[in-house]
């Protein structure tokens, strides 16, 4: 037969369907953290890039046992595809780079569905429980490194230089404004504050 109208057996197709909702539960898994942070590719996203990955897998599986076709090969061109979706939610942002965790993540969830397609389903559980570990438990650590002082030693050191110039009357309210900003956990250091008014 060609392969137009391919049936398979039923212990197959309930296998197939097994791997796929599998990797979509994980992905999805993945995808719950990151929409619950409310970022760029969350849940949905994840859940369909695992799927699709998985289903891309599982073709493979399928036509390695009826064609003898290598199932590595489309592993290897699902990683180039998402490579170039991972590249389409990375933003510059003047001197930052936003995106590079969410891409990773995706890239990373497509490993999951990889594994769960080519039916290394315990494997892909654990894959997806170390996915959400690293964006639970390191963000905290990631968050208090960035709080460290520079040193001499840093790569790179960056110096910044601000003047407030506002009206005597304004004066009060602004050094508030600028403090309570400058403050913010997510900003890693602040030297000092001059203001100066007129």
């Amino acid at each position: 037969m060609n392969g137009f109208l391919v049936s398979l057996p039923a212990a197959s197709v309930r296998f197939f369907a097994a791997r796929a909702a599998l990797a979509l539960a994980l992905g999805a898994a993945v995808g719950l953290e990151r929409q619950w942070r409310q970022r760029t590719a969350g849940l949905r996203t994840n859940a369909l890039v695992a799927l699709g990955a998985a289903l891309f897998e599982e073709f493979a599986v399928l036509l390695s046992s009826q064609h003898g076709v290598d199932p590595t090969r489309i592993a290897a061109y699902v990683v180039s595809g998402i490579g170039f979706l991972g590249a389409g939610v990375i933003l510059r942002d003047g001197i930052h780079v936003r995106g590079i965790n969410t891409a990773a993540t995706i890239w990373c969830s497509a490993a999951i569905g990889v594994l769960a397609g080519a039916g290394y389903l315990r494997a892909a559980a654990i894959a997806a429980a170390l996915i959400l570990a690293a964006h639970l438990a390191l963000r905290p650590l990631a968050q208090r490194v960035d709080r460290l002082p520079a040193t001499v030693d840093t790569e790179i050191q960056t110096s910044y230089q601000f003047r407030a110039v506002t009206r005597a009357a304004d004066e009060a309210h602004i050094r508030t404004l600028l403090v309570r900003e400058l403050t913010r956990d997510d900003l890693a250091r602040y030297d000092a504050l001059r203001t100066s008014a007129p």
